[in-house]
């Protein structure tokens, strides 16, 4: 009784700006460093305040990844504080939902195709997705990066689950246009698609938390970005 009277009484916001909080503080000094009181402080609240909600930073951690959901809004648990999660629990949790989101409906869609009429259209409808998938999932995404050192079994899922699967999705993808005579040759596919993922990431998703970040539309950048990997693999189409 006493858990769910005090979900009831919580601001309707409070638990989207303990997640939106959280996430920030741990991507700003990475989870070994990041202390309860620097989310407190980072909140407005007393440091207890945060233990109505969660039972330690490991519990608030795995909060924060089960919450980082683009096509789902936070919401408050029916049972709180939330749990300090069993060992393997978030990894397990992340894993499965990697697993379920295919890497691009577009490249699989592409990599099925017989007859390919404006290859350098289907490629920018790849990359374009691509993109824009990463973009929402950007929190998630860097999150995992700052954390690699301390929760490399985190990391792992995307690296070699997520971005993994892209790289070999890209690759096949490239080898069959260049096989086929649409794209310029490259020396290797595996780098190139490497290095269009990475080019994806740093505008995506990292350019968000540039210590020194240039001013520049997000429809631009994407924009941008799109035109360059496509201008770059694709000669332009004889009229």
């Amino acid at each position: 009784m006493y858990n769910q009277r005090m979900a009831r009484a919580i601001p309707a916001d409070r638990f989207q700006q303990l997640v939106d909080c959280a996430t920030q503080v741990f991507i700003e000094q990475g989870y070994a460093r990041t202390q309860m009181a620097d989310v407190a402080e980072a909140m407005g609240v007393a440091k207890g305040t945060l233990y109505l909600y969660v039972e330690s930073k490991e519990a608030l951690f795995d909060l924060v990844v089960r919450s980082l959901h683009p096509e789902h809004p936070v919401t408050t648990p029916s049972k709180l504080p939330h749990p300090t999660p069993r060992p393997g629990a978030t990894q397990q949790y992340l894993r499965k939902r990697v697993a379920k989101q295919a890497p691009s409906p577009a490249l699989l869609t592409a990599l099925a195709r017989k007859r390919v009429a404006d290859p350098r259209a289907e490629l920018a409808e790849v990359i374009r997705e691509i993109y824009r998938s990463l973009s929402r999932n950007r929190r998630g995404i860097k999150l995992m990066d700052r954390s690699a050192q301390f929760h490399p079994e985190l990391a792992a899922v995307w690296f070699d689950g997520g971005r993994g699967a892209l790289i070999r999705g890209l690759s096949s993808y490239l080898k069959s246009r260049i096989e086929r005579q649409l794209f310029r040759p490259v020396p290797d596919t595996d780098v190139a698609a490497r290095v269009i993922l990475e080019t994806l990431v740093t505008w995506a998703v990292h350019r968000h938390w540039d210590p020194s970040p240039q001013k520049i539309d997000d429809q631009i950048a994407e924009d941008t970005v799109v035109q360059f990997i496509v201008g770059g693999l694709t000669p332009e189409l004889q009229t």
